[in-house]
């Protein structure tokens, strides 16, 4: 609000002129009949008093006119801020709208978050458009994606701009930027333009400016989204026994115990149980120690959780769940036992290529196939080493082992073909395992999938002299990986529920041929432990990060403020993406799990990216627009005015009588 603005308001108190004037203004003296006034000489009036508020109406006209010339004079100085776009010789325009829906949009601007102001943004510019042309919007919130592809029904856009919310993920202005320019530069318009509302608080200050690499104009149409001030937040809080690890970052070159003292707390229902002080530097672990009587109720998940004391621009990473660390994932690998001691010494070739490949796993050996469920729920993948078949109690174990996700690997050897009584290969097979003599040299390298493809020339020359034969029918339920030379299924895999069995037609034993010396046998089991880890469940991930559920019939999925997440189906695979912060409930069919959406630590750098200088976008639209008010008020001054000649006359003409009568 200007002086100028002020002053041409203070007219407004000349509304009271009317009135006083009505008050001061004198009339004559009434007359009235008396019988002996004629015996007294005439003398000039003398006795006046002021009049009443007679005319009620004309008073109202002159003061709704005074009303109306402050009005008119303050007009000029009021602006709104209004987006809207500009053209070039009136052409159509191809736009694509980059809106960010990451964490950090939810500080406030004012008394409204930053996203809403970004989509108020948006909405203007929308209404800006005419027919003919095309707009696109994408979402920066990572990962980027296109929430609505290239169209000319303007409407549609304008409903799904109504409908974005924000979320918790982490910031991708590289990636919008990228797939935004994709979309413009393919359209038929020649006045392409590319429309970003977003902090520009992407966890990359010091990233080039944006703008300079994309030759579609760029336009920086909100710049006080601008991100200012610091964040802190919880990345993850871990637990093992009475031990609570908790992980806090905040924005680089904030001192959060200097300026700002706040707590770490463990919170249990109302009660806390554990504080301590943030760390000095921008992020660091704080360990806290919970009392002992706290132990049986923190085992429920979301029972225990870690929350940060005071305030900051987001509020969603102040509060996190406490999760119970899992142990690190695990391989069980039984072998036959009169195999046990590998020719060269030592532990069994399997185990010793694991250990070679260091992939972060631990290998635990087994005697037999466990014959519970339970005992086979802590590991990744099982692999098996030529066995006899399977009891009805391990084919039952196995059987649900693989169909909540897990990944069997079975190497059919001599074993095979001599499955005791009431042994089978079940679930895997249906039908007996051959062992039977070869000619085949080794592998057909042309045959590898991509992911041996690199190593399967190694495999050429196995020396095998035998081998496990499939029946057709077996074989046919398999996909090859890598077939002999002859076509036979040299290593296959088939999907069963969530998991996935494997097989290799040779045992790895080093006296039947040479596939555990060849570098394609590390090249298996690296693939084979990589599949295994891909359909292990997850007990922690980024938010926005998709969580598949191969082979689950149906899933239901519940959200940290106990919402129904959607869940999306890519042809039988079933996907959820968490795009909230917190503790997830999952029932896959039937079976209950956990898992947790944690924030991104880049997210929590509310230190703003630079922008190219060409991204102002001046020649591309405007966000201030005046009001003029002018010209209705000038009509209705107008319209005050015949009103008041009106009146002046009906109280002339009503004097008029009086004085007749």
């Amino acid at each position: 609000m200007t002086f100028a603005f002020v002053f041409a308001l203070v007219a407004v108190v000349f509304v009271g002129a009317p009135y006083v004037a009505h008050r001061l203004r004198r009339r004559k003296a009434e007359s009235r009949l008396f019988a002996a006034v004629h015996l007294v000489p005439p003398a000039p009036p003398r006795a006046r008093r002021r009049s009443m508020l007679e005319d009620r109406a004309l008073f109202v006209t002159r003061a709704l006119a005074v009303l109306g010339l402050a009005l008119l004079g303050a007009s000029p100085f009021v602006h709104c801020a209004r987006l809207s776009l500009s053209r070039t010789s009136g052409a159509s325009v191809a736009l694509a709208l980059v809106i960010d829906d990451s964490m950090s949009m939810q500080a406030k601007l004012g008394t409204k978050a930053r996203f809403e102001r970004a989509k108020q943004g948006a909405r203007q510019l929308l209404a800006s458009t005419r027919e003919g042309d095309a707009v696109a919007v994408v979402l920066a919130g990572a990962p980027a994606r296109i929430a609505l592809a290239p169209t000319t029904d303007l409407e549609s856009a304008r409903s799904l701009v109504e409908s974005i919310t924000e979320t918790d993920r982490a910031t991708d202005l590289d990636g919008a930027l990228a797939l935004a320019r994709g979309i413009v530069l393919g359209l038929p318009q020649l006045d392409r333009r590319i429309v970003v509302a977003s902090d520009l608080a992407d966890g990359r200050p010091s990233a080039p400016p944006l703008g300079e690499a994309i030759s579609a104009p760029l336009w920086n149409a909100l710049p006080e989204l601008r991100a200012d001030g610091h964040d802190c937040g919880i990345l993850r809080a871990d637990r093992a026994g009475l031990r609570v690890t908790v992980r806090v970052a905040c924005t680089p070159g904030f001192a959060a115990t200097k300026a700002t003292p706040r707590k770490v707390s463990i919170v249990l229902g109302e009660r806390t149980l554990a504080d301590g002080a943030l760390p000095e530097l921008d992020a660091g672990d704080v360990v806290l120690a919970l009392p002992a009587d706290a132990l049986a109720k923190a085992e429920e998940p979301g029972a225990l959780v870690a929350r940060l004391s005071g305030s900051d621009p987001v509020a969603a990473d102040d509060v996190a769940p406490v999760v119970t660390v899992a142990p690190p994932g695990s391989v069980a690998v039984v072998v036959p036992g009169d195999t046990e001691i590998a020719a060269t010494g030592g532990a069994p070739v399997v185990e010793q290529a694991l250990s070679a490949l260091a992939l972060g796993i631990s290998t635990r050996p087994l005697p037999q196939i466990p014959d519970r469920p339970d005992d086979l729920a802590p590991f990744l993948g099982i692999i098996i080493d030529d066995p006899p078949g399977f009891t009805p109690e391990e084919r039952r174990a196995l059987g649900a082992f693989v169909a909540h996700g897990g990944v069997v690997l079975v190497a059919l050897g001599p074993r095979a073909s001599a499955a005791p009584l009431g042994a089978s290969f079940e679930p895997f097979l249906t039908q007996p395992v051959r062992w039977e003599p070869t000619t085949s040299a080794g592998a057909d390298p042309a045959t590898a999938a991509p992911l041996l493809a690199e190593s399967a020339a190694s495999l050429a020359a196995l020396g095998a002299q035998r081998r496990a034969g499939l029946r057709p029918e077996d074989a046919a339920q398999f996909t090859p990986l890598l077939e002999w030379t002859d076509h036979a299924p040299l290593v296959a895999r088939r999907a069963m529920g969530r998991g996935e069995a494997w097989l290799v037609t040779l045992p790895f034993a080093l006296d039947a041929s040479d596939l555990p010396l060849r570098p394609a046998f590390l090249s298996l089991l690296e693939e084979w432990i990589d599949a295994a880890k891909a359909r292990a469940t997850p007990k922690r991930t980024e938010v926005g990060m998709e969580w598949t559920f191969p082979g689950a019939a149906r899933v239901v999925v519940t959200g940290p403020r106990g919402e129904e997440v959607p869940v999306a189906r890519d042809g039988a695979m079933p996907r959820v993406t968490p795009v909230r912060v917190g503790l997830y409930r999952i029932n896959v069919d039937g079976r209950n799990e956990t898992r947790v959406a944690e924030p991104a630590q880049r997210e929590i750098d509310l230190r703003p990216r630079a922008l190219a200088l060409s991204a102002a976008g001046g020649s591309m639209g405007e966000n201030r627009a005046s009001i003029d008010a002018s010209p209705g008020v000038a009509l209705a001054l107008l319209a005050l005015l015949a009103i008041e000649l009106a009146l002046r006359v009906r109280a002339g003409q009503k004097i008029a009588d009086s004085g007749e009568s």
